[in-house]
């Protein structure tokens, strides 16, 4: 039995140090991803908080840069996250063995998903999501067992961790809670919630200090109209993160056993509350296939413990599942080539460095995108940041708004529809060199309403007249250039625009105009519910600035 222990120790930690190599090396030699690139800027300015996520990835991406520069600078603690998450994960799946257990059965399932694969090496909240997720389910898991003030503080510590890594995990605790509602009833419990909140003080006083912006980001302005292809394609985009075998010996395992324990039931509604959440959500706009990441955890945890006493499946895992880690290893390997170009792993050093021989040292400002600045810096080291189109949504840069320091000074703008073509090399873009850089992207509009409570009721032909101010929160003047023009537009399924206005030649720090906008609304006017937006044209972007919108309703005369 003490030899069998010995074998068995001994293969795991062997596994785990090869899945170790395995990552480190991709890690090393796949091209940066834009998201990596974005998140390791985050690490480049600490913060209790970002627009997108918890300060959780920021603090990985800080700590790989201490000790490594390029990729391994961003991705070698989610490499060593990776592995801590397996060794985990076995003393989850394995509490039940005694000295038994199958390494074989457990590494194959946990390298056959595929997600798991790519959070081995990628850097993105969803790696440290995992890690914490698996250590809160070890702890509650012995917790269950005896319940010690000790345990129950452990757990409200990573309960904090979870939160401090993605947002899911708000998810992932209400449905443990769901699972086993006497944890109501358990006041240790209530004390490890209570821990997790305090830990988390620093991460919400952050977010009212920015009023918010994650959560209304991820609340309202993620929202889009239905679309049926956002339905239909989940499922299909769920069989491929997490391997179509592997995926189904998971249903399997949901359908022909039930909970042992009170642990288990918690694994199956998160496995099964997480498809289910995450489908759900389609109706509001597009889901990520790697949303239900943390379903990981749950899967091979049910897999492996159903495989050691199911002859049947344990056979379809080998017949099926263990030969599809060639194919998993296809993909990996394909990561390093070209192949993966349009995945955004491949290909795009080139093209920033040459933007860096046109710009020489000034900033690079890109219009409408967060990857290109972020990339810019990764490759070059140099300053950029990203002017906002109308439509475009809020970043971290718009918090950051590091192009503020920026106005009246000489300043390369990538993409420019009024620019010039330049062309190095291989690549060919558009920009402008400018000497004076001014743009409206950071000026703040605001419609004034007598009665904002009530939506306006408008037909075609109608002159709609509305009071508005544009208020200057940069510390340098700005100055409106010919280009520089207030639009009005109504945005419906064929977007409108109206009028313009030039309020004025310049606007002081901290100086508010006011003004009114006047525009007659043609026979082309949609009926219905409509949104009027106000904004500010330059010569970078066609509507520069997006700071405010009303409603309006639109009825036969």
């Amino acid at each position: 039995m003490i030899k069998d222990r010995f074998n068995l120790k001994n293969l795991l930690y062997c596994g785990l140090f090869l899945w170790f190599v395995i990552n480190l090396l991709q890690g090393l030699f796949t091209e940066i991803h834009a998201d990596e690139a974005y998140y390791a800027l985050f690490g480049e300015h600490l913060a209790w908080g970002y627009f997108d996520h918890p300060p959780m990835v920021a603090l990985m991406t800080y700590l790989s840069s201490l000790l490594f520069s390029g990729a391994l600078g961003v991705r070698f603690f989610t490499v060593v996250a990776s592995c801590l998450t397996l060794l985990i994960l076995w003393k989850i799946a394995t509490a039940d063995d005694g000295a038994g257990g199958s390494c074989l059965l457990f590494f194959t399932l946990a390298c056959s998903i595929v997600i798991f694969n790519l959070y081995g090496f990628v850097t993105t909240p969803d790696a440290s999501l995992l890690l914490f997720s698996a250590l809160f389910l070890l702890i509650y898991q012995r917790y269950l067992e005896e319940k010690t003030w000790s345990q129950a503080l452990l757990m409200g510590l990573l309960m904090a961790c979870m939160v401090y890594s993605k947002y899911h995990a708000f998810l992932l605790l209400g449905l443990i809670v769901l699972s086993n509602l006497r944890l109501l009833k358990d006041g240790k419990f209530w004390v490890a919630c209570l821990v997790a909140l305090v830990l988390l003080m620093p991460h919400i006083l952050w977010q009212i200090h920015a009023d918010f912006p994650s959560l209304k980001y991820h609340l309202s302005q993620r929202s889009e109209p239905f679309r049926w292809s956002y339905f239909l394609e989940y499922l299909p985009n769920q069989l491929l993160v997490f391997n179509p075998f592997t995926f189904g010996a998971v249903v399997y395992v949901l359908w022909a056993s039930k909970p042992q324990h009170v642990f288990e039931r918690g694994l199956h509604f998160i496995l099964i509350g997480f498809f289910l959440f995450f489908w759900l959500m389609t109706f509001r706009g597009h889901v990520e296939p790697h949303w239900t990441a943390v379903c990981f955890i749950p899967a091979v945890v049910l897999v492996y413990r159903k495989a050691l006493v199911d002859e049947k499946l344990w056979k379809y895992i080998r017949r099926f599942v263990l030969p599809s880690l060639l194919l998993v290893a296809f993909v990996r390997v394909a990561l390093l080539t070209p192949l993966s170009a349009s995945f955004g792993f491949y290909g795009k050093a080139s093209r920033y460095r040459a933007i860096e021989s046109v710009a020489g040292e000034r900033p690079v400002v890109f219009q409408g995108s967060f990857q290109h600045p972020a990339l810019y810096h990764y490759f070059t080291g140099k300053e950029s940041s990203t002017l906002r189109w109308y439509y475009d949504r809020a970043t971290q840069y718009d918090l950051w708004q590091f192009d503020k320091a920026w106005l009246g000074q000489p300043v390369f703008v990538y993409g420019s529809a009024s620019g010039q073509s330049f062309q190095v090399g291989d690549e060919s873009f558009e920009g402008t060199l400018t000497d004076n850089f001014q743009t409206a992207n950071r000026l703040e509009l605001q419609f004034i309403l007598s009665h904002p409570e009530q939506t306006p009721v408008v037909h075609p032909g109608d002159t709609l007249r509305f009071d508005f101010s544009i208020h200057n929160p940069c510390g340098q003047t700005i100055e409106f250039q010919p280009e520089m023009i207030l639009k009005l537009l109504l945005v419906d399924d064929n977007e409108v625009r109206y009028g313009s206005y030039k309020p004025i030649e310049a606007l002081k720090p901290d100086e508010v105009h006011q003004g009114r906008f006047s525009v007659v609304l043609g026979p082309e006017t949609r009926l219905g519910d409509n949104r009027l937006l106000l904004c500010i044209g330059d010569r970078y972007a066609l509507c520069g600035t997006l700071r405010d919108a009303v409603e309006v309703r639109i009825e036969k005369p």
